[in-house]
């Protein structure tokens, strides 16, 4: 663990740290050891790992009329809880509490499994209060473990502190807002020397009603309170030593990098490295705080800081490779579309109109194509809303046709140093030719801190190793 000491710090835990009474053990160890160094710590912790899959695939489940798998999930998320309860927290009539919270909640999702399985939808609002359910108990957990470990901590839902719209499942929050309603609720518990422990991943309307911000947002709830406390520092405790410079289930010679930009870090989170929320940077850079990434199960490893800028020695030009998984490429051509205004702007129009995001677009300078790159669970819905939206065009041959390929992967360079630094996209290139991998699409932003690239799905694996060793393990 770094035992720089800010004065005021927040730390984030996700689900792995949490999820067993080994992790959360481990995780309230770092807790104790922490506080003795900052005296003003926050903690914000995701729900125990796989608790969210659980809770949301039973109300989908129960949306289908299928109440088999809710009245299963009561009982393995009971034994789950009260496997940590019985494990960490000695005093009897403390575990008896706790326990009792605990049912409370598991009873709540029952019910409104009931009420969705009567309905027969599962609508986002819904969703939301069922998704809650996992932070809200873990947070009452972990609190408890770390205050029967001598470390004053009491629990707060962050319904309470972050205040956002209304836009169930992925809501954006009032800034504003929640300045207030956070330090009203977290400087009184502070100022007496306990830690709060914080769910994450939740908010609430200003009309009270329970939201989330999208999966994975813990990372973001942990960057919004820093921002408006304002903390010195926001760390994020994850299952690796810090952002690597591949995946090491694809790379097992993967290394930590020691510091990235927040501009190379965004772009990897974009790009599929799943080590932080994408949204988490805003808040951060906007705040001017620092941010770093650990292992709650390596907690001597300094892990990754990330910094505002950074100079680039000779040599270290690419950071990282990652990938994104489970993609389609979506076509639409015609050579009547050429020198036609407004044909990309009706196309991610009809997109947006599904609710699909897309992860990658390339346009050639002819004009009579454009592709872009959409989950594949979402390809038919996108197809079926181009088809509508420019069903005249269709029809004239103005369009020859949408199409989706089979499955594909993104695969993205990242590095700061590439903007200045010519050469780097050959030698990527050269790379991908020399193994026999072919590239279908490419894409490379203005900020060129990125290529990414689009390739068979069944090319990752060879693409990010031959990437790795070519680029980053011998750079020069």
């Amino acid at each position: 663990m770094n035992d720089s000491s800010p004065r005021t710090l927040v730390m984030k835990f996700g689900g792995t740290s949490v999820g067993t009474p080994d992790a959360m053990a481990q995780t309230a160890e770092i807790i104790h050891r922490q506080r003795t160094l900052t005296p003003r710590l926050v903690v914000v912790t995701s729900a125990l790992s796989g608790v969210t899959d659980i809770l949301l695939s039973s109300a989908i489940a129960a949306a289908e009329g299928d109440t088999t798998t809710y009245n299963q999930s009561v009982q393995t998320l009971r034994a789950r809880h009260e496997a940590i309860i019985k494990a960490l927290i000695p005093d009897r009539a403390r575990q008896e509490e706790v326990k009792a919270e605990i049912t409370l909640l598991i009873l709540d999702f029952a019910n409104l499994c009931q009420a969705i399985s009567v309905l027969g939808e599962a609508t986002p609002r819904a969703l939301d209060a069922v998704a809650s359910l996992g932070e809200r108990m873990a947070v009452r957990l972990l609190a408890a473990v770390v205050d029967s470990g001598g470390t004053p901590a009491q629990y707060l839902e962050a319904n309470r502190l972050i205040i956002t719209d209304d836009h169930f499942q992925s809501a954006h929050p009032d800034f504003a807002a929640t300045q207030i309603a956070a330090r009203a609720s977290l400087n009184p518990i502070l100022d007496q020397g306990t830690v709060p422990i914080v769910t994450g991943f939740i908010g609430a309307t200003s009309q009270g009603i329970t939201t989330t911000l999208g999966r994975g947002g813990s990372d973001y709830t942990a960057a919004i309170l820093g921002a408006v406390l304002p903390a010195d520092e926001v760390w994020i405790w994850t299952d690796v030593d810090g952002v690597m410079t591949a995946d090491p289930r694809i790379v097992p010679e993967a290394r930590t990098i020691e510091e990235l930009t927040y501009r190379e870090v965004s772009e990897l989170a974009y790009a599929g490295a799943k080590v932080l929320h994408p949204k988490t940077i805003r808040p951060v850079i906007e705040a001017g705080i620092g941010l770093r990434v650990l292992n709650t199960f390596n907690p001597e490893h300094p892990g990754t800081r990330l910094v505002a800028e950074k100079a680039t020695p000779n040599g270290n030009v690419v950071k990282s490779v990652t990938a994104i998984r489970g993609l389609k490429l979506i076509t639409v051509e015609g050579r009547g579309m050429l020198g036609v205004p407004g044909v990309a702007a009706r196309t991610f129009a009809a997109i947006a109109s599904t609710g699909t995001s897309v992860s990658l677009i390339s346009q050639a300078s002819s004009e009579q194509a454009i592709c872009f790159a959409v989950p594949a669970s979402s390809a038919e819905k996108v197809i079926a809303a181009i088809e509508n939206e420019f069903y005249r065009e269709i029809a004239g041959k103005d369009i020859d046709r949408v199409w989706a390929t089979s499955e594909v992967v993104i695969v993205t360079v990242v590095g700061e140093g590439m903007r200045s630094t010519p050469g780097i996209a050959g030698k990527v290139f050269s790379a991908l030719g020399e193994k026999q991998i072919n590239v279908i699409a490419i894409a490379q932003g203005s900020s060129e801190v990125s290529i990414s690239f689009v390739l068979k799905a069944e090319d990752i694996r060879a693409a990010v190793q031959t990437l790795h060793e070519r680029v980053i393990t011998q750079p020069s």
